[in-house]
């Protein structure tokens, strides 16, 4: 039987996997650093928590995760032509003796079993909209195009600072970045404007990952992106995870399996509700399977955690696609 780390190359590169790989079961997640302590995020039920770059964020009862507030009082970037007024960068660079807790647990990772996973979020585009607002931000695109690439730029030096001193001290040797480009039907930009403002620094971000030990770039994206994946193979992304079904994966699968794989298959709203049933999550992981096939394909819920907004979904999810591992690799 292979090893989760193994099953998972398998399937990825095209190979003999012998089994589904499980959700996120290949990758342990690398959660913190001494810069957690100084970005703090809102818990459940929590209002105006201010991070590292300034920006307040609240976690509501009853919504599936924290979000930035964005009334006038909030927005961090008031004036965007003034943008360098407004933003801070946080510092990045810690004594050695602070990363040493992290690294202990780092190192406590099987890394035969599983891959030690470095977890970044949000990325470049929505740490674009968590300092302008999302309506400002896809304004400015068009209106402010200059002072767009100088604010993206930042970030994607912020990044790679922040890659230089995670290599150094944790060496992963895989990373899992949040970025949602898209809603559900499409993306939050057009294919060509994507290129103009983001495919250089996310070459340049995924380029020193990998030229740093880093093996996998898995890319967190639940939304509609299909149009975007030739960008997604060029920056040197190899898994897609939070891939929806609005994005045709079958088709997807047929004509870029073994450049890029995708991880996902199920909405996670289909089947993370209230009233959510065992026997819908085996009806969608019964589809997602059949539908994608075993190669370039991880069959899990669109969320970006190994984890659910209602308790046992996620654990009913990984029991269905256990018995569709035992039904299709026979």
């Amino acid at each position: 039987m292979l090893t989760k780390r193994q099953n998972l190359i398998e399937t990825i590169r095209g190979g003999k996997p012998d089994r589904f790989v499980n959700q996120y079961e290949a990758f342990s997640l690398i959660m913190q650093t001494p810069f957690s302590k100084d970005n703090p995020s809102p818990a459940y039920g929590e209002h105006n928590v201010v991070n590292a770059w300034g920006v307040t964020k609240s976690w509501p009862i009853g919504t599936p995760g924290g979000f930035p507030v964005h009334d006038a009082e909030h927005i961090v970037i008031k004036d965007i032509t003034r943008w360098r007024d407004y933003v801070k960068v946080p510092n990045i660079i810690y004594p050695a003796a602070e990363w040493e807790p992290f690294i202990a647990q780092a190192e406590k990772i099987d890394r035969k079993e599983q891959f030690a996973a470095f977890f970044y979020a949000p990325g470049l585009f929505e740490q674009c909209h968590y300092l302008l607002e999302i309506s400002n931000c896809l304004i400015n695109f068009y209106e402010e195009p200059e002072a767009m690439h100088e604010i993206i730029g930042m970030i994607t030096d912020f990044e790679l600072a922040y890659a230089e001193q995670v290599c150094k001290y944790l060496k992963p040797d895989a990373l899992f970045h949040h970025d949602d480009w898209g809603s559900q039907k499409s993306t939050f930009i057009s294919p060509d404007m994507f290129k103009e403002f983001f495919l250089e620094p996310y070459k340049k971000l995924y380029g020193y990952y990998k030229a740093h030990g880093v093996e996998l770039i898995v890319h967190h994206s639940d939304s509609y992106a299909a149009t975007l994946v030739p960008y997604m193979i060029e920056m040197g992304m190899d898994i897609w995870q939070g891939v929806m079904t609005s994005n045709n994966i079958p088709e997807l699968i047929r004509k870029y399996g073994g450049q890029i794989s995708f991880m996902g298959g199920v909405d996670s709203a289909k089947v993370d509700f209230p009233g959510w049933t065992k026997e819908i999550v085996a009806e969608e992981v019964r589809r997602a399977c059949l539908e994608c096939g075993k190669h370039y394909f991880i069959p899990g819920a669109s969320q970006g955690l190994p984890l659910s907004n209602y308790p046992g979904v996620y654990e009913a999810m990984s029991e269905e696609i256990d018995k569709m591992s035992r039904e299709m690799f026979k």
